[in-house]
């Protein structure tokens, strides 16, 4: 099925394929494939407006069923900022300025802050913002990214799981492309749609917009100014990892219909018995399941350790 009038926020393609009519939830959602070069999006995209009214209220409470971080979140957020500063430590000499988009909890800024960085981040949902200014005493301010002005401010950027929550990703990277000093650095992270994270009838949801493949995000980000310094993950891991450099020419596209057509088999290599049968998932299910079982026992714990360490520094 063909979608109404409707152009792709990376190659400006119209021809866009319904591939979903449906999301995690059974509830009405049409995900389009872009058959000139492989995204993934919304039909029709939300607009800028109802993006905003989204995530500066209903997010957390929609896709996390929460509206303050529980113990464990706040544990699996510092370490994952705790994986997120390893593994970028090689790249950052000369870096001393941080700077996140979207910062969440708070926790990424936070660690950063603790390595010796100037770290400061801003997050539009108010869910969280509590805890973060007065648990975590990070520096992150509720507000949305389009209120920034267009000024170089950080060494650094972090866009954590939030490029796909974007109306246009290449408006939002051209706008950040500007706070990022010259010859900066530009970390993004997001799900990927041709990695096996998902059976088909759980990928899409309202929350994320675009869906990525390793190569429609480098061309994405590529396109606004940007080049490759490292990718940290495959073609079959769940996530895409990617740190690039401010640079002074966009590249075009380096993505085709081929792509496409690689997307969506990859979107529909396993059915939900095949997906589920893989000894990967299940060796992965079962590490998964140990590690949630540490989690509900440490996370108390942890989180009153943290918090206290992070008092007693900023006292």
């Amino acid at each position: 099925m063909k979608s109404p009038t409707q152009c792709c926020d990376l190659c400006g393609c119209d021809n866009i394929e319904i591939i979903s009519q449906a999301d995690r939830h059974r509830q009405a959602l049409n995900t389009g494939l872009c058959l000139g070069c492989g995204l993934v999006m919304h039909v029709p995209v939300p607009s800028e407006a109802e993006v905003t009214e989204y995530y500066a209220s209903r997010y957390r409470q929609d896709y996390h069923g929460e509206c303050q971080p529980s113990e464990r979140r706040i544990m699996r957020a510092w370490k994952n900022a705790e994986r997120i500063h390893k593994q970028l430590e090689p790249a950052l000499s000369g870096v001393e300025t941080v700077f996140e988009v979207g910062a969440g909890i708070g926790c990424t800024v936070k660690l950063f802050e603790t390595e010796g960085f100037k770290a400061s981040g801003i997050e539009p949902n108010y869910d969280f913002n509590a805890f973060t200014k007065q648990s975590l005493f990070a520096h992150v301010d509720n507000v949305n990214l389009f209120s920034l002005e267009t000024t170089p401010r950080t060494d650094l950027l972090l866009l954590i799981h939030v490029i796909e929550h974007f109306s246009s990703p290449q408006r939002a990277l051209r706008h950040i492309r500007e706070l990022i000093h010259d010859d900066g650095l530009f970390y993004v992270e997001c799900p990927n749609i041709t990695g096996p994270f998902a059976t088909y009838d759980r990928m899409f949801h309202y929350a994320h917009i675009y869906n990525f493949s390793p190569q429609t995000l480098q061309a994405t980000v590529e396109q606004c100014g940007f080049e490759l310094v490292q990718c940290f993950s495959g073609d079959n891991d769940p996530d895409i990892h990617m740190l690039f450099k401010k640079c002074d020419e966009a590249k075009a596209a380096a993505v085709s219909s081929d792509h496409a057509y690689w997307v969506r088999e990859r979107i529909n290599q396993y059915n939900v018995v095949s997906y589920h049968a893989r000894p990967s998932y299940l060796s992965k299910r079962a590490r998964k399941v140990s590690s949630y079982l540490m989690e509900y026992m440490k996370a108390k714990d942890f989180v009153a350790d943290l918090l206290g360490r992070l008092a007693r520094a900023g006292s």
